[in-house]
């Protein structure tokens, strides 16, 4: 095995990218156990780490042979290592790198992975699409150098649904290279993970401190002079891989055992590392490989709600990546990287409430995105971040009420995310963009007065969310975006009129939600959302007159985001909704007669409000809880004067909405603002638009109900509702024959 340059060659199809990289980490960092090393086997002595392993991390090019780089791995490669699926088997390059690696004359240490399909399906009529090994490994070689008729079956690992672990199928992989006992290598393994489950903590500790050393170390050794500069280098090396050891597999480890003091202390010790270097003496390879680790840094941070901390990372982040894209113009995955940590500070800018700084970002990377799409017009890593760029600036459209570019950004976003689904069934990215893209519009659908097609973009987003969620059960991300599809669509379905259907979709959206603030308490996004549904269906809870439930949901909701608002007073976001749980609060206070607790809780909310609304006077969630809590707050004023004034400005920020005004909760707000003014003959006009529309919210139906105001059903909304969602929406065929039995 010493021979040899490379302990393995991964052959593998684009298309299983992900599963090679999970391959060449987990072999790279696997250390065998060291009652093993040095052991004589029939191939060769065992050394301590199974590494160098050799993977091309690019897609080959259209040439007519495997190229001298790789022809080069693979002879200077004591094994081959194929990750079978029927993208693979249908690859034209897997096959020749096979083939390549048989004429070698070392066929017998060829090794697979199986993680799609199905072996030697193309012996069964019918299935030979199924086929997950490339011709050259099902047959023989001859003596010509070609395949043979004679088969053979290659020694494989098996990742598919209910075959081997990830764990298992590595142990098989590394047993079969070694050529020992599958056996007695999962035996000494286990002993070792006993052995050292119990020091993982202390090593984390240890792992700190000797970084910090090596810090020192490294920064003593470039100032002095009389120590030879490839030392130096060494020494930076060694910290460098320390700490990306801390921000890899430490991490993962300390995030399974749910130790986050300790992930959070060696991530802070790593920020302080990479903040005390310079940048101008490394290697391009060092400064990549700092480049990730501070952009993996930042994204902890963002999932913790930490947006300071996390910009800090974000842009210690990208005073590398811009180098590193200036020096390489043609490296598309540099530009790729430097485009995402613009998308991240944007991101972080439009979380805050800072539009100008996110606009400005986002228009930065897709400056970036842009010049590389020029160079790579069919790369599908470009074509995912141009996605997620017409997604972010599509948001910051939005908030400054720019519906009609919004929209062009989504719809761009759709188009794109279709014409690569074609392309490549089998990556989930582009259904997930899709579902994304018909949230979007459903949103602008509804700004527009479209609630019907609002509905249906919305039923659409939750059935692509729903599949992939199903396909990727172990997927917390897929749940989380599945929940949220579910919290839009139910509270939707109320103002369509079918509240019980909303409410049991609210229901689903807070349960999964706790499900997984269960699994990552520390995870700031679940819990928002369990909190901002909780609220929409304490509110419903309310309006059909279950208080207890009602009030049960909005303590629970309140403790979240006060917690949230504690955590960092700068996200926007958070401040807003945290005034929308106070508003319920006051809701329920006025209900059960308390009106004085009612006025302070609305006085709260408007506090938290009015800054959010100067800075963001076109955010439309922000229009409407200003002008909620304004109608709110004098419901129970006890100043007839002040409570006027009040409802005289609430009417006046609806009015002025430069763009949507076809948004029923908008028109809604206007007739009970109207409606209290005692100028009902205004509030007509805007009562029949609200019927045409399909607008059937309890709380409007109710400020009718006490103004003795006629607003019956609209048959014909309910069956445009259903053609809408192509028969899939219940309350539409609920409200139908509701309405059938009424007449």
């Amino acid at each position: 095995m010493s021979d040899f340059r490379y302990r393995a060659f991964i052959s593998y199809s684009h298309l299983d990218k992900s599963w090679a990289g999970w391959l060449h980490r987990a072999l790279e960092t696997y250390a065998i156990p060291k009652r093993l090393v040095g052991m004589q086997t029939p191939a060769g002595i065992v050394p301590r780490r199974w590494a160098p392993i050799f993977r091309d991390s690019d897609e080959l090019a259209s040439a007519g042979d495997l190229g001298r780089q790789v022809n080069e791995a693979l002879a200077q490669s004591d094994c081959l290592i194929v990750v079978c699926s029927p993208e693979a088997a249908r690859s034209r390059w897997v096959n020749e790198e096979v083939l390549a690696f048989k004429r070698l004359g070392r066929s017998d240490r060829i090794f697979c992975l199986i993680v799609a399909g199905e072996p030697n399906a193309s012996l069964l009529p019918g299935r030979e699409a199924e086929e997950c090994f490339a011709s050259a490994l099902r047959h023989r070689l001859a003596a010509d150098g070609a395949l043979s008729s004679d088969t053979v079956e290659p020694m494989a690992a098996d990742v598919r649904p209910g075959r081997d672990t990830r764990a298992n199928a590595k142990y098989k992989l590394i047993a079969g290279m070694l050529d020992i006992g599958f056996d007695a290598l999962k035996r000494r393994e286990l002993q070792r993970r006993t052995r050292r489950a119990a020091m993982l903590a202390a090593v984390a500790l240890c792992v700190m401190a000797v970084t910090t050393v090596l810090a020192i170390v490294a920064f003593i050794a470039r100032h002095e002079a009389v120590v030879a500069s490839h030392a130096a280098e060494r020494r930076q090396k060694q910290a460098e891989d320390l700490v990306s050891f801390m921000l890899g597999d430490l991490n993962d480890k300390l995030a399974q055992a749910s130790r986050l003091d300790i992930m959070e202390s060696v991530d802070d010790q790593a920020m302080a590392y990479f903040q005390s270097q310079p940048i101008s003496d490394v290697t391009d390879q060092a400064l990549v490989q700092r480049a990730v680790a501070l952009a993996k840094i930042g994204s902890v941070r963002l999932d913790q709600g930490r947006l300071a901390l996390a910009m800090d990372a974000f842009q210690a982040s990208l005073a590398l990546t811009s180098r590193l894209a200036a020096e390489a113009p043609t490296d598309i995955a540099r530009q790729l990287a430097h485009a995402d940590t613009w998308s991240y500070i944007g991101m972080i800018g439009w979380r805050l409430g800072k539009l100008d700084d996110a606009e400005r970002s986002f228009a930065s990377g897709q400056m970036i995105l842009q010049r590389a799409a020029a160079r790579a017009p069919g790369d599908a890593r470009v074509a995912f971040q141009r996605i997620t760029f017409n997604n972010n600036i599509g948001h910051v459209m939005e908030a400054r009420g720019h519906l009609e570019e919004a929209a062009r950004q989504y719809q761009d976003m759709l188009a794109l995310a279709q014409r690569m689904a074609t392309a490549e069934p089998g990556n989930v990215d582009w259904p997930t963009a899709i579902g994304e893209a018909s949230n979007n519009l459903g949103r602008l659908a509804l700004l527009h007065g479209d609630l019907a097609n609002a509905v249906a973009q919305y039923v659409a987003a939750e059935t692509i969310q729903a599949g992939l969620a199903a396909s990727h059960p172990k997927d917390a991300s897929r749940r989380d975006d599945l929940l949220i599809v579910h919290g839009i669509l139910g509270r939707t379905q109320a103002l369509a009129g079918d509240v019980q259907a909303g409410m049991d979709r609210l229901q689903r959206a807070v349960d999964m939600a706790v499900q997984l603030k269960t699994l990552d308490p520390g995870n700031t996004d679940y819990q928002e959302h369990q909190a901002l549904y909780a609220i929409q269906l304490g509110r419903l809870h309310r309006l059909t007159g279950d208080m207890v439930n009602a009030a049960k949901l909005a303590r629970d909701a309140l403790v979240i985001f006060e917690s949230l608002a504690r955590h960092d007073a700068d996200n926007a976001v958070w401040q807003r909704e945290y005034a929308e749980a106070l508003m319920e609060q006051s809701a329920q206070s006025c209900a059960s007669g308390d009106n004085d607790a009612a006025r302070r809780q609305a006085t709260s909310a408007l506090h938290l409000l009015a800054p959010l609304f100067k800075q963001q006077p076109d955010d439309r969630a922000t229009l409407l809880a200003i002008a909620t809590a304004r109608l709110s707050l004098a419901a129970v004023s006890a100043d007839t004067n002040a409570a006027g004034t009040l409802r005289d400005d609430a009417l006046a920020s609806l009015q002025s909405a430069h763009s949507g005004q076809g948004d029923p909760r908008l028109l809604a707000l206007q007739v009970m603002a109207l409606l209290s003014l005692q100028r009902k003959d205004e509030a007509v006009p805007v009562i029949k638009r609200l019927w045409t529309s399909g607008y059937r919210d309890p709380a409007l139906l109710q400020a009718l109900r006490r103004e003795q105001i006629d607003y019956p059903q609209n048959v014909t909304f309910q069956r445009e509702l259903l053609a809408a969602t192509g028969g899939h929406a219940e309350l539409a065929g609920r409200e139908i024959a509701r309405s059938a039995n009424d007449e």
